[in-house]
């Protein structure tokens, strides 16, 4: 399977802004779990997305994306001492719903199978 120039640097910006989050990062307002779980990288190379998955409740959550949102600065210098390209993408950092999504969707289809069972 062949992977496009797109698809190979996004998975590096994954990895290393992975690290830079957990490892780096030294704000006391960024605790818990946090994972990166995606990155979408545009085709020019200029803008990249990147979705992270915050293990916590809402308040928590908005608070740590806030505060990375703030560490954006802090977080591009340390990518591009991580990777070389020509031109490091701008970032912007969104919140993955998309476990809570597939958890609550799975809960959902165990209610249903559990009052069919019932029924019968």
């Amino acid at each position: 399977m062949e992977f496009s120039r797109t698809d190979r640097i996004a998975g590096e910006i994954k990895k290393a802004v992975s690290e830079i989050i957990n490892n780096d990062l030294k704000d006391p307002r960024i605790q818990g779990l946090i994972s990166v779980t995606k990155v979408e990288v545009s085709k020019d190379l200029r803008h990249a997305k990147i979705f992270l998955s915050i293990f916590g409740n809402e308040s928590e959550k908005e608070e740590i994306i806030s505060t990375i949102q703030k560490a954006e600065g802090f977080i591009r210098k340390e990518l591009g001492s991580r990777i070389r390209i020509k031109f490091l993408p701008e970032l912007s950092f969104k919140l993955d719903e998309s476990i809570e999504y597939g958890i609550h969707i799975s809960k959902l289809l165990k209610d249903i199978s559990q009052e069919t069972k019932e029924e019968e």
